[in-house]
């Protein structure tokens, strides 16, 4: 499997990361993972951390190429779930560890995703949004829904408040997975916290990310710094991992 790819996470304007990201790339497949910690819990970074691991782990020890990759991708965020639960349940609901999370797989020509939460994923094609995953919030509703524009949602009140998260209440939380995905050349795969994508545009990135002029690495950089200069002194902590598929 031929791929360029590149991470970031960048601390932004807050006090401390609670976003973790990885990349690994063995044999054939390829996973992209980003864990956004939920500042306004206690312990967001071990959460994320734990989420991390715990994904990456299933990866490393699942025979490649995975048989089954969608059930591949809800069996790893369920126990990712069930372990972050674990390290709160001595907490009272409201100070559990919680996180989003993103993960594609990559393998065989094709991609696979699931998330839960506002953590997104971007197939970038032909310098446009190919597709993308919905967020699970209220303002990702009132964005289907047509009641408010894609502009007036970057600042709606209610952007930051998710529906389901990693952690906090026993119950599974909603996991939305994706069909195979058939990759093109060229075709770019982008997973990121919403402190990346929610102050840039969609065009932009696109447009960034699409170009073949100039490495992966440096393009993603640019965007994470440009999202930070863009949200200001409120900007939050902006991680994203990309990778660029080229047919073998």
């Amino acid at each position: 499997m031929r791929v360029e790819h590149a991470e970031i996470s960048l601390l932004g304007g807050r006090e401390d990361n609670q976003d973790r990201v990885s990349t690994v790339v063995a044999g054939e497949s390829a996973l992209l993972v980003v864990v956004d910690g939920m500042g306004g819990h206690a312990h967001g970074a071990k959460a994320a951390e734990v989420t991390r691991k715990s994904v990456v782990d299933a990866f490393a020890a699942a025979a490649q190429p995975i048989f089954d990759p969608l059930g591949f991708l809800h069996l790893a965020l369920g126990r990712a779930h069930e372990e972050v639960v674990r390290i709160g349940e001595s907490l009272a609901m409201e100070q559990r560890p919680r996180a989003t999370c993103a993960v594609c797989l990559v393998q065989t020509g094709s991609a696979w995703w699931a998330h839960i939460g506002d953590s997104r994923i971007y197939l970038l094609r032909g310098g446009a949004i190919a597709t993308r995953t919905r967020d699970h919030s209220h303002v990702e509703l009132l964005l289907r829904e047509g009641l408010i524009t894609p502009e007036l949602a970057q600042n709606h009140p209610m952007r930051n408040y998710v529906e389901c998260c990693v952690g906090g209440d026993d119950i599974m939380p909603d996991m939305t997975l994706s069909s195979r995905i058939p990759l093109r050349p060229n075709d770019v795969l982008l997973v990121c916290s919403d402190g990346f994508w929610a102050s840039l545009s969609e065009v932009a990135i696109a447009g960034a990310l699409c170009t073949l002029t100039l490495p992966i690495a440096e393009t993603l950089m640019a965007l994470g710094q440009r999202a930070i200069k863009n949200a200001g002194m409120a900007s939050d902590n902006t991680s994203a991992v990309a990778l660029r598929w080229f047919p073998s």
